[in-house]
């Protein structure tokens, strides 16, 4: 079982330095860019295993489109200076756009462009993966600056059968119950909603596999948004089904901002439980979503025929932070303690889940714990310490229905403060697990 003093060596700006590393990968939904990025995490982590799909796989009602791949694009004006230049933002271009070579007026060009009024100085992110179209997306002040004439529009890339590429960690435990740790691989240079995911990840299994006993079996993978976790789900739903626990997709998790939570489908899962835990007792201040706030892999994990046990929890939730989906979500806004910040709150999750089981007292009426010197001798008035107070009313909760997460809430004391007296109270046989934990 994983113990909160085993700790990871690994510093803040390690785990920075890696989300630095991936920010520059030119990634979509298939393509090189995805390999080039899960070839950087198996660096980390040797035993990661690489699944390559094929184009036109049927995934439940999807299906996997054809490979994207981009090796350059511009916009040429009629002096020969590249007024958007996809070299230096990989954000210029939209996401699966079709190949392009021509010269065309201003007017016809503009047709093709985005920008966004609101914010004039952001690239925005703009994807069209299901639909064949191309497109340059720009700064609005940019674009407001084009002239009148001619302009040379490029964009080289190629759009043919290949393969959804995705990773997987599996990494065993003591017991055949899975906890899902799921994060995205597919967006270009931004930040936090982008390259934070697969940092933390990465770490996070770091620090797992340096563990010298686990519980629990872990499930990591590093997929493409969407598609990726349909595919995956396709692939292996029974076995997660059958196994899985709790489960986590991490996202969102490398500024220095308030925490945010989002809940499983209905919110009442061990997930939900375990995290809003560890959120009340470790954080200031977070913001609980609604399940209709929903935007990421939550809607294929918890949706109705799949129904797995898993939340989010983020520091700015996608969608509601103004950097999102544009340029301006760049290195500056994450920081070696946001990332830092969010995998150790992560870390408690794990370990709560590690340490959460079902207990029953031993004994009828209360036990007695003078004689086992776990009570003062003499009684008198303050006499009894918090600690025994504690170990009371552990065992005054402990009737093989509640979990110590359950134990914890009722006593408004968090779980580590628990697990100690547990142990105490396993060794003298005054408690006993019944059950590993709710589900």
């Amino acid at each position: 079982m994983i113990k909160p003093d085993n700790s990871s060596q690994t510093s803040p700006q390690q785990i920075y330095d890696f989300a630095a590393q991936i920010f520059p990968i030119a990634r979509s939904i298939t393509g090189n860019g995805v390999r080039q990025t899960l070839a950087m995490i198996k660096q980390h982590l040797p035993g990661l295993e690489v699944f390559e799909i094929p184009s036109g796989t049927q995934a439940f009602d999807w299906q996997i489109p054809d490979e994207w791949n981009i090796t350059d694009a511009y916009i040429m004006d009629e002096s020969g200076r590249k007024v958007v230049d996809w070299q230096t933002n990989n954000l210029h271009v939209v996401s699966y756009s079709t190949p392009v070579n021509e010269i065309m007026s201003l007017d016809e060009l503009d047709k093709h462009l985005h920008s966004l009024p609101e914010q004039p100085d952001a690239i925005p992110y703009v994807t069209s993966y299901y639909k064949p179209c191309w497109g340059f997306c720009l700064s609005h002040t940019l674009r407001q600056q084009l002239k009148n004439g001619s302009y040379r529009v490029v964009i080289d890339s190629q759009l043919k059968p290949g393969s959804l590429t995705y990773g997987e960690l599996m990494i065993p435990g003591e017991e055949a119950s899975e906890i899902l740790l799921s994060t995205y691989v597919c967006h270009p240079s931004m930040a936090n909603n982008e390259c934070s995911g697969p940092a933390v990840t990465t770490f996070l299994a770091k620090w797992l596999l340096e563990q010298p006993r686990r519980r629990h079996t872990y499930r990591i993978v590093f997929i493409p948004e969407t598609i990726g976790s349909i595919v995956y789900l396709s692939r292996n739903l029974e076995q997660m089904q059958r196994n899985i626990i709790a489960g986590f997709v991490v996202t969102c998790v490398g500024d220095n901002r308030d925490y945010s939570f989002m809940p499983s489908r209905l919110a009442n899962t061990l997930a939900d439980k375990v995290a809003l835990h560890i959120l009340r007792n470790h954080t200031e201040k977070f913001t609980p979503c609604s399940f209709l706030e929903r935007g990421s892999d939550e809607r294929q994990y918890c949706s109705p025929l799949v129904n797995l046990p898993v939340v989010s929890i983020m520091r700015s939730k996608y969608g509601k932070y103004p950097e999102y989906h544009t340029s301006l979500d760049n290195l500056s806004l994450i920081s070696p303690e946001g990332l830092s910040g969010a995998c150790e709150l992560l870390k408690k999750c794990l370990i709560a889940l590690e340490q959460n089981c079902i207990y029953t007292a031993t004994t009828f009426c209360e036990p007695q714990l003078g004689k086992r010197n776990l009570y003062p001798t003499l009684s008198a008035r303050g006499s009894v310490g918090a600690q025994t107070l504690l170990m009371r009313d552990i065992l005054a909760y402990s009737d093989g229905k509640l979990d110590l997460i359950d134990i914890a809430g009722i006593l408004g004391v968090s779980i580590e403060e628990c697990c100690s007296i547990v142990e105490l109270l396993l060794t003298h046989g005054l408690l006993k697990r019944v059950a590993a934990s709710q589900n």
